[in-house]
């Protein structure tokens, strides 16, 4: 049996374009990786999630659909 956690990250990382050449966001999620996987957490995958954020009642404005990712971690209890 195993319990699951999910961790959000954010949907962009800025740096320069020279930067970007580096591979910076591997390395981000390299990092975040190893960080749970040091507390016990195996690596599962990474998903988008879709939210359909509904303006409030005086705004007047269309929902709007923004995405999230979300990388999932297991551990066996």
């Amino acid at each position: 049996m195993f319990t699951y956690k999910m961790v959000q990250i954010p949907p962009n990382i800025s740096v320069n374009a020279k930067a970007n050449k580096n591979g910076i966001a591997a390395q981000y999620l390299e990092e975040v990786v190893n960080s749970w996987a040091s507390e016990g957490w195996e690596f599962q995958r990474i998903d988008t999630i879709g939210i359909d954020e509904k303006p409030g009642c005086f705004g007047g404005n269309k929902s709007t659909l923004t995405h999230y990712y979300v990388i999932t971690f297991r551990k066996e209890v």
